[in-house]
């Protein structure tokens, strides 16, 4: 395997704050009075690395893959989604090699929910828990997030073509 291999993408999700609707990030519900408005369970941040992987192989993006117009996908969770993404990905022959993201939001304090959150993907993605990073931060008061009008995430990934048995070895097995 070369560099040359070796592929990356990069996610953007945004989805406006809300009452009535429960906030959902990473496949964590997280205790708060409002929660993101979406077709789905609008989690940002899933959502994010979703894009990422998609981008990683020109794939399109999630609104391609699952169209917010299509009944079977409203309310759905975005981990299902996101075991459809991972499926599509090796069926292409590829292994997810590394993800990196960042949630934006003034509150609430995600730092509770963080090691859950990393748990959560670690499990659907078939990584290793040294693979997946989740930060979070805020805009100091500025911009929407700031303002607590919506919440974002960004994710980057890396991916590479499981061609070789060391490979299959260190993702855990293909026929999962």
């Amino acid at each position: 395997m070369g560099v040359s291999d070796i592929k990356v993408g990069i996610g953007y999700d945004v989805h406006a704050l809300v009452k009535g609707r429960p906030l959902i990030l990473g496949g964590v519900e997280i205790p708060n009075d409002r929660g993101l408005l979406g077709h789905s369970d609008a989690d940002v941040l899933i959502h994010s690395i979703m894009d990422a992987l998609l981008g990683a192989l020109a794939l399109g993006d999630i609104g391609a893959h699952f169209p917010d117009h299509d009944p079977q996908y409203q309310g759905i969770s975005s981990i299902i989604l996101l075991e459809h993404v991972v499926k599509l990905i090796r069926e292409k022959g590829y292994c997810i090699g590394n993800v990196d993201s960042i949630i934006v939001a003034q509150r609430p304090k995600l730092a509770p929910y963080i090691t859950e959150m990393r748990m959560n993907l670690v499990k659907v993605l078939r990584v290793e828990e040294s693979c997946v990073s989740v930060k979070a931060t805020t805009t100091e008061r500025l911009g929407f997030e700031g303002r607590e009008e919506g919440i974002s995430s960004q994710a980057i990934v890396s991916i590479f073509p499981y061609s070789d048995q060391r490979l299959r070895n260190c993702i855990g097995g293909l026929e999962k």
